[in-house]
């Protein structure tokens, strides 16, 4: 009789654990995709950041390469 109760305590305990370790795996899953969706938000923001980057770089460059024309410009006025 003593044994009995005592496998199953022994099953009861083991079967809460199983228990609380499905529920963490569960929250851990459910954190998991929201992290990854997280990871997928970001790295749109970021792509979308380096084109902005990226145009703003090339208007500079055109800036730089008008200001260069209109200077050469100036230059050659001044030469007269």
């Amino acid at each position: 009789m003593f044994e009995e109760l005592k496998e199953e305590i022994t099953v009861n305990r083991l079967s809460e654990k199983v228990n609380d370790l499905l529920v963490r795996f569960e929250e851990m899953k459910s954190q998991n995709n929201t992290l990854r969706q997280e990871v997928v938000t970001l790295k749109a923001q970021h792509e979308a950041k380096n084109i902005q980057i990226e145009k703003l770089e090339d208007d500079l460059m055109n800036k730089d390469i008008e200001s260069d024309d209109i200077l050469s410009k100036i230059e050659e006025v001044l030469k007269r």
